[in-house]
């Protein structure tokens, strides 16, 4: 496996940095992350218009710029860095890569152009009460009546569910797993947005009563959906190396200029350990991480990377969270410091797709120990 970035790697890092640090500033974020839908619709069409971020990993027959999972991690990381509020990893990740891998002909010609340009937005339903995001927890059965099939039971913490155009809903049929594609003002589904930790992911609850809805994949979708949630996790998990760089850089700027007893708490070892510290699972964090994009990007096997990508990026992210408002001291407790907005946000992600420990057993499983 080849594991650099290329020119153009690092070229789309500059572009999407400066497209995020321009567009998401913390003002931005706190506003955004108030409201109901939670993003903000001109920028959004921007990012599909002048950055072909949104169909990012769609080919170029469907409207997309063709690109794959290392472009895709590139560009998560940076959207991690400044909190970006927005469906990115609903609509551009989820939902774009499950109608790439087992959606069938017509879905893709109706949906991947227009997530691609930004003119609509989907998202993948599969946890359940439960609350797990494993696929073997999925009880939702689809029934068929004649040409039609209906679904009725509940999804839970879907991303960006209430707000989603096309939602893509994994349920039984009677030869296995299937993807379902179900309309937003379809009859008998009701939507209601969740309260977050994070309040810069959205979540929304489901309710399917006998609701009408379209299937998209042939045959059992089982192996299909589980490529998508490696990449899924793998994704999430460049995400968080992005919020570990930021938390970083917020501590070690502050320790270059907070002065206690006329000279920088930089100077300090005990805050010295902690930077290092900090300074070097992130490094890490970015190496498991890219190693699991760039194992996918190859064709090779998925899960152990993403597992392991998703273990140790979670657990680093929320180190350097508590890390950054520790060396802040009590500003950083406050409502108004940033800090404490990624330590929400690593404190929910490292939840999401599952905690470190579910991730750590799952590799051990490969990995026979």
């Amino acid at each position: 496996m080849d594991f650099a970035f290329t020119h153009e790697h690092d070229e789309l890092r500059q572009t999407v940095r400066r497209f995020m640090e321009n567009e998401s500033p913390e003002p931005t974020v706190r506003t955004l992350m108030e409201t109901e839908q939670g993003y903000d619709r001109k920028t959004w069409e921007r990012m599909a218009s002048e950055l072909s971020l949104l169909g990012l990993i769609v080919p170029e027959r469907h409207g997309g710029a063709g690109l794959g999972p290392v472009e895709l991690a590139i560009a998560m990381e940076e959207m991690g860095r400044v909190l970006f509020c927005g469906p990115y990893l609903a609509s551009a990740v989820l939902a774009a890569d499950a109608l790439l891998r087992a959606g069938d002909e017509p879905a893709q010609k109706k949906l991947l152009p227009a997530i691609a340009a930004g003119q609509s937005i989907a998202t993948l339903a599969v946890t359940e009460a439960a609350g797990k995001w494993d696929l073997a927890s999925i009880a939702m059965r689809a029934t068929r009546a004649g040409s039609e099939w209906k679904l009725s039971g509940l999804k839970d913490y879907v991303l960006d569910g209430h707000l989603a155009d096309a939602l893509i809903v994994a349920a039984k049929a009677d030869d296995g797993l299937a993807l379902f594609q179900v309309e937003a003002n379809a009859s008998g589904l009701e939507r209601r947005a969740l309260p977050t930790l994070d309040l810069t992911r959205k979540m929304a609850r489901l309710n399917f009563s006998n609701t009408p809805a379209t299937r998209i994949s042939a045959g059992d979708a089982t192996g299909a959906l589980k490529q998508v949630m490696a990449l899924g996790v793998a994704m999430l998990a460049a995400e968080q190396v992005g919020g570990a760089q930021r938390c970083l850089e917020m501590s070690t700027e502050y320790a270059k200029t907070r002065l206690q007893f006329g000279r920088p708490i930089g100077s300090f070892q005990a805050i010295k350990h902690k930077c290092a510290d900090m300074l070097v699972e992130t490094e890490f964090a970015r190496s498991a991480a890219y190693h699991a994009a760039f194992a996918i990007a190859d064709g090779e096997d998925a899960f152990e990377g993403a597992h392991l990508a998703k273990s140790y990026c979670s657990e680093s992210y929320f180190h350097a969270a508590a890390e950054n408002i520790q060396i802040h001291g009590g500003m950083g407790f406050t409502w108004e410091h940033p800090a404490h907005l990624y330590f929400k946000r690593a404190r929910a992600s490292s939840i999401l797709f599952g905690d470190p420990s579910e991730h750590r057993l799952k590799l051990a499983n490969i990995l026979e120990l």
